[in-house]
């Protein structure tokens, strides 16, 4: 069990929930609600994300040795070789193609098409660069948030739909989202040992430090964080302002609530005066289950009340049933 564990935990496995989820997202805001369909663009979703977080994971095994919290790592305690790793980037780009093939099976390869299989390029492009030169470049947190962003695109184009207002907005909030999640949540996350290895990234460019487990954040990395999310809510409200959509008014009063929430938790993580991981992880952890509400609460009325409640739901309930089998305690991930 102990080998199988290491492989979830390197593969990010209990995370795939919702990791793997915005090609679906894509797909829905242009209508498409056909299970197999779904299911593959899933796969692309998953595929992508592991081929990231195993490639980072191999680049970084010299950084994460300087953190003792890192040390339990699948690469960094031996338990996976590198070899292994670098095997199974190259398992998921050729699952990549493969699932490619059975999406377009019996399709005619429109401009559309053909630019979805251009997305994952670039994405794959943008997220390498990020992971192998990343911590050289600063701002590189934007390579990433758009490679992801441009995962959810292939949602719509690969089923040779146009994108719609809706499907341009989640792309900005995908964007939004990674960005705060890796320049702002990582960045406080690794404080401690990325300022040993000379990282060039924002947070340390801004002053976020630790002292002997004290930890500082300046006031200007905290408008930048607080910048980002509050353009992502307002964001989620433009369609009900500026779109002839009906919706729910307890649709909105849920989507304010869960809103509320991500802004408390994100107010928690960056008023945190002691450097605690484990807090750390368990307020970024929350954050990112109630991001994941976020969306689906905006597109409710347009999809309909049962697939949002399942994009909300199924990444809580895949985090619930997998982690489990990793040995890692819920909301404390060993990223």
């Amino acid at each position: 069990m102990g080998k199988i564990a290491d492989y979830l935990v390197l593969l990010r496995f209990p995370g795939l929930g919702g990791l793997a989820i915005p090609p679906v997202i894509a797909a829905m805001t242009v209508e498409t609600f056909d299970l197999v369909t779904l299911s593959l663009l899933f796969l692309l979703g998953a595929y992508s994300s592991i081929f990231g977080f195993v490639l980072n994971d191999y680049v970084d095994i010299e950084v994460d040795k300087q953190s003792k919290e890192l040390k339990d790592r699948p690469l960094v305690s031996g338990s996976i070789s590198q070899q292994a790793a670098l095997w199974i980037c190259f398992t998921m780009i050729m699952l990549t193609f493969v699932t490619f093939f059975i999406l377009f099976y019996g399709e005619t390869i429109t401009a559309l098409r053909f630019s979805s299989v251009l997305f994952i390029l670039i994405a794959w492009i943008l997220g390498s660069i990020y992971d192998v030169y990343g911590k050289k470049i600063f701002a590189s947190d934007i390579l990433v948030a758009l490679s992801v962003a441009f995962i959810f695109l292939i949602g719509a184009f690969a089923l040779n739909k146009e994108p719609t207002l809706f499907t341009w907005i989640i792309f900005v909030l995908t964007f939004n989202n990674l960005f705060h999640m890796n320049a702002i949540e990582g960045g406080i996350k690794d404080a401690d040992h990325d300022v040993i290895m000379n990282v060039n990234n924002i947070a340390l460019r801004f002053g976020v430090s630790v002292n002997q487990d004290r930890l500082f954040i300046p006031l200007s990395f905290k408008i930048l964080s607080m910048s980002v999310r509050l353009s992502s809510i307002l964001l989620l409200f433009v369609p009900f302002v500026f779109f002839d959509k009906p919706f729910y008014s307890w649709q909105l009063l849920i989507l304010g609530i869960a809103s509320a929430g991500v802004l408390f938790f994100s107010l928690k993580l960056l008023t945190l005066k002691q450097f605690d991981r484990g807090k750390i992880r368990k307020y970024i952890s929350i954050q990112s289950f109630l991001r994941y509400s976020l969306v689906p609460l905006m597109l409710l009325s347009l999809i309909d009340v049962i697939p949002a409640l399942i994009l909300i739901f199924l990444p809580i309930i895949w985090y619930l049933v997998f982690t489990p089998l990793t040995g890692v305690k819920l909301l404390q991930p060993r990223m």
